[in-house]
């Protein structure tokens, strides 16, 4: 019984066919969670900008 029970643990220990499609499933989130950081940097500076450009413009006129 015990023997069995040990290479079956060795067997589930050697097994690595579900590690890859963890692992992509991370990388995909670390991704996601850069993106949505990135875009929202992104999303502030080109609001200042037009903010920018519309207290000049209103000035001008």
């Amino acid at each position: 019984m015990i023997n069995r029970f040990r290479t079956l643990a060795m067997n589930l220990h050697k097994d690595e066919a579900g590690q890859d499609l963890i692992e992509y499933a991370l990388v995909t989130a670390l991704i996601a969670f850069g993106a949505i950081t990135g875009m929202n940097t992104v999303a502030n500076g080109i609001n200042n900008a037009f903010s920018a450009v519309n207290s000049k413009l209103t000035s001008a006129l």
